[in-house]
């Protein structure tokens, strides 16, 4: 069994270098990723884990489905096919299609949240 519980982040993450060295387009400030992966691997068709950024503005193409609950911080989503846009903070969950794009804008110093995804 992994609990996962809001504001209790793994004490260490993996420094992944900037969200635009994992495919993103960054818009506005650094965006430095970090994450851990709890289950699966990158290449895996299922994996699980953790992934926090810095603040700023990023957009991206979804290469997964995913489900993802926000651990720490604050962000809003806009769904560039559907023009919808919401607001999310901890405890907050979401449902992402692969191939969806989507401008992220994390407004808090920090963000992370807990994923599963399918490719």
């Amino acid at each position: 069994m992994f609990s996962i519980k809001q504001g209790s982040k793994p004490a260490s993450l993996d420094a992944w270098g900037t969200v635009a060295d994992l495919g993103s387009e960054i818009l506005e400030g650094e965006v430095k990723a970090f994450g851990k992966i709890t289950f699966g691997a990158p290449d895996s068709p299922v994996s699980a884990g953790y992934f926090a950024c810095t603040q700023g503005k990023f957009r991206m193409v979804y290469p997964f489905t995913e489900h993802a609950t926000v651990i720490e911080g604050r962000v809003t989503l806009l769904n560039e096919a559907s023009g919808v846009s919401v607001s999310y903070e901890p405890g907050d969950s979401w449902f992402i299609e692969k191939g969806t794009p989507i401008l992220w804008h994390v407004t808090s110093e920090t963000f992370t949240k807990h994923y599963m995804a399918a490719v």
